[in-house]
Parts: C-alpha cells; sequence; structure tokens
C-alpha cells in the first residue's frame, strides 16, 4: 500500500532517508538536518515535493519522494521522482513499480523523471519496464551555502 506521508512517520522517514543516503544508490551522504528539513517542508506544504510511504503487509517497508518543477519544453508540469527507497527486507516485493505507478496514475503531469547512479542497473531496470528513456543531457549543479 502507498499512503501520504504524516506526522508519525518524521523518525522513520529520518531513519530511512538516511540508510538510503549512505547506500550504493547515491554519490554521498547527506546530513541529517537536510531530511528534517524536507520532512518540515512536506508537513507544510506539497506545493514544491510529496513524500509517500509504502507498506507491506502492515509495516512500513520504504518511502518515495517526489519533486514538483514546470517545463517550458513539455510545456506543462514535471514530476521528479527523487528518491524510491525499499527496505532490504522488502526488496524485490514489487514496491517500487507500485510506486511508479502510482506517480502516473495520481499526479498528473506532461513528464515523469528521475535520475540513478550509473552503476545502479536494477533501478535502471525497473525504470526501462516502466517506460523511461535515457536522457543525454549533462547535468551541472551549483550548490549555495545559506
Amino acid at each position: 500500500m502507498i499512503r501520504k506521508i504524516e506526522l508519525k512517520d518524521k523518525a522513520v522517514y529520518i531513519k530511512m532517508a538516511g540508510d538510503f543516503y549512505n547506500s550504493s544508490a547515491v554519490l554521498s551522504p547527506v546530513p541529517t538536518v537536510n531530511f528534517e528539513n524536507t520532512f518540515d517542508e512536506l508537513m507544510k506544504s506539497d506545493t514544491y515535493a510529496e513524500a509517500f510511504i509504502f507498506e507491506f503487509n502492515e509495516t512500513i517497508a520504504g518511502y518515495g519522494l517526489i519533486a514538483k518543477t514546470y517545463s517550458q519544453e513539455v510545456g506543462g508540469t514535471v514530476i521528479w521522482i527523487e528518491e524510491i527507497y525499499v527496505k532490504e527486507d522488502f526488496r524485490n516485493q514489487g514496491l517500487g513499480s507500485e510506486f511508479i505507478n502510482y506517480v502516473k496514475e495520481n499526479i498528473p503531469a506532461k513528464r515523469y523523471r528521475l535520475e540513478t547512479e550509473p552503476e545502479n542497473i536494477k533501478a535502471q531496470e525497473l525504470y526501462k519496464r516502466h517506460g523511461f528513456k535515457r536522457f543525454n543531457y549533462i547535468n551541472y549543479s551549483s550548490e549555495v551555502k545559506l
């Protein structure tokens, strides 16, 4: 089952986000304060981001995080599937697919995007099965310290 994150999920969300960002699925760890800030934003508004809890047999099994933007290129809303994290004991149960289907069926957009590390072959296979095509863009980033 997929449900929107709730205030009661704060501790488990922060733990799972920490596990995700300390895994091989990402380039580098992220400070815990970032997870706390994200959670606060999620509780305040769904304007920029939304998070969802995955449950399997009434047990929290993972989470998904999306971000929203507008693209002139496609003439509408773009949903970025920012994170899909499934706890190790619940992997290969179809939860990643369930989340992708949930997003596409319940959150309308002109384009759905996601990214993964080149080494994360399982994620790439999942995304291809759901009709995602690889962009040949080169991504750049500029971090600003506030």
